[in-house]
Parts: C-alpha cells; structure tokens; sequence
C-alpha cells in the first residue's frame, strides 16, 4: 500500500494511512453513509493491494490488470456459482470496486491532482458510432432474480425464533419490506402503532417514507418491549442486544445477520438472509394484486425500473398475464376459423 501518514485521527477501519486516498474517504465520509464509506474503503484496500502504484501513477492498462485479477478463480479452483456461472467475483462486486476507485480519480481530477480518470467508461463498438456516447460497460453484470422465500419457509423461519425482538425484526422484513439499516434504525418514535405504520427516518440515499405494516409486527414490538428489552438501555434506538457486555446498546448489522445466519441453519434454511425477505414481502405484495407504483413507495426505490424485477418473480402475476393474453388470441383464432 503506497504512503504511509493520514491527515487526522480517524476511525482506523475507514482509512488506508495514505494522506491522498484518506482524504478522498474523509470527503466520502462528509457526503454518505457508513456502510458506504465502509464500502468504498474496502474496494480502494482491494485495488492498491493489486495495483502497487501512487494515485497519480495509475494507468488505463492497471486498471485492465485489475479487473482481470478479480475475475480469477476463488480459492476453490472448480467452484462454479450456480446463479451467474462465474468462478471468481461476481460482476456486480467488480462494478462496484470500479465504482469507488473511479470516484476517487474523478475526485482527483475535481482537485486538480490528475488531468484525466484513468478508468474507462467503457469500450466504443461499431453500434457506438451510429448511437453517439453508447458504450459496452468494462464489466456485463447480468441481472439475476433475488431469493424468495416460501410460505413454508417463513412459518418454520417463524417458529424457530426465540425472542419477540427477533420474531418483530424478522416481521419489519417480510411484512413490511424495509431493508435491514432500516430495520435496525428505527427508534422508539418512529412506531405509529394507530396508523399500523412506522416512519423510515433514514432510507437508502437518506430518503424518508412512511411504510404500512402488519399488526402483527406491533403486537411481537409490544411484547419485546414488556417482557424482554433491558430496562437500563438508554438508547432511543428500537431493537438492542439482549445479553452479554454490549447489553442495552443498539443491535448491530453483523449481530441482526447473525440471530438469521444462526437461526435458519438450526431448521436447515439455505438462501435466507435480509434482502431475501425483503425480496420476499415484495414479491408477495405483486402476487396479492398491489400495484406498482404502491411496491415501489413500499420499497422505497426511487426509480420504478429498479421495482420491476418484481413483475418476474411474480410467478402467479405472470401465469394471469399470460392466460389471459392466451384466451384473447385464441378467441381471435377460433373467429377467424368460424
């Protein structure tokens, strides 16, 4: 890693100890969340531990380099994911690296450090130059379907878990399909029980909503709070660690991942994890008949593109839609033939 000094005292997991990099994080960190700045750490560690060269050294063909080195096979040579049919990283996690390593050399280039990004937008094709600006992405990520869960598999999901807590976090998820910082971001305020509804303070890209949810999230909510959450925790925050030193203080991603990770490997459970059951909730919600445009507000997506993959994973929407088409033209043949 090239450098060696940062410019302040600073959380240690969000910074690499290269006064150039570090600020580039330090802007991160004024501008996005944690887990974004967390994010765009990691990728900028991964890509200096490949590319072994200063910021302002870094070339087209390093970058090249560096994909190819991600698309290498995993330590286990013939693994093959059966979702995409890629042996090394997926193409999303490679999109996503290129991402913060460009934002940092847009961000040089901003400050005057660099003439020019040396990460490519992507390659020019003999389409591109009919389509003036179209390119072919560096990286193709194929767009695969989230993991959705069965109705069995939420009931036994449901009977495994141990605590009120767990049962409402698990509920916020597939009933209410927030994701899991919302989940575990919601305070104490923010449950509008009368309303059936709890207010999401702070969505992806710290957007706000108000989202309906089943009672029965508040009535496990009312019996977390009466029988088990810790009456010394002074933290606004909703869903606290239950035992041990950090008892009282608010629960975190890793612990939430953990209770789920823990609790479906004890019922034989694969694929369950937070966005499954919130792809789940939303998927249901399309099958039940809701519309959209009521997904996406429920969602919290700011784009109505990014809800559609709910119309393909709507198996039952699907089948209607096509029976339907089929009766039409059928109907037709059958006038013609008469």
């Amino acid at each position: 890693m090239p450098g060696s000094e940062t410019r302040r005292e600073a959380d240690p997991g969000t910074r690499l100890g290269h006064p150039v990099i570090d600020r580039y994080l330090e802007f991160v960190e004024a501008r996005a969340r944690r887990n974004t700045l967390l994010a765009t750490t990691s990728d900028l560690r991964v890509f200096f531990a490949t590319v072994d060269k200063e910021p302002a050294d870094v070339v087209v063909d390093d970058v090249l380099v560096f994909i190819t080195a991600q698309r290498r096979p995993l330590s286990v040579p013939k693994l093959v994911r059966i979702r995409d049919g890629e042996s090394g990283l997926s193409a999303a996690t490679i999109k996503r690296r290129l991402s913060s390593v460009s934002g940092l050399f847009s961000y040089l280039v901003m400050t005057g450090e660099r003439d020019g990004n040396p990460v490519p937008k992507g390659l020019a094709t003999r389409r591109s130059r009919k389509a003036k600006g179209a390119l072919v992405p560096l990286v193709r990520a194929p767009r695969t379907l989230p993991k959705i869960l069965e109705a069995a598999e939420v009931d036994a999901l449901m009977s495994a878990l141990r605590r009120w807590r767990d049962r409402a976090m698990v509920e916020a998820m597939v009933l209410g399909g927030l994701r899991r910082c919302e989940v575990l971001g919601l305070r104490l305020e923010d449950l509008r029980p009368g309303e059936s509804r709890v207010f999401v303070r702070n969505g992806k890209g710290g957007h706000q909503r108000l989202v309906p949810i089943s009672g029965r999230f508040f009535r496990s909510v009312a019996a977390y709070l009466g029988s088990e959450r810790p009456a010394e925790a002074t933290t606004d925050q909703l869903f606290v660690v239950l035992k041990g030193p950090r008892r009282g203080r608010p629960l975190s991603e890793d612990g939430l991942d953990e209770i789920l990770r823990y609790t479906a490997g004890r019922i034989g459970l694969r694929h369950c994890t937070c966005h499954a059951l919130r792809h789940t909730c939303l998927t249901r919600l399309r099958e039940a008949g809701m519309a959209l445009e009521a997904i996406q507000a429920q969602a919290g997506h700011r784009s109505i593109e990014t809800t559609r993959i709910y119309l393909h994973l709507s198996n039952e929407w699907l089948a209607d839609e096509y029976e339907r088409a089929m009766s039409m033209l059928d109907s037709e043949l059958l006038a013609v033939a008469q």
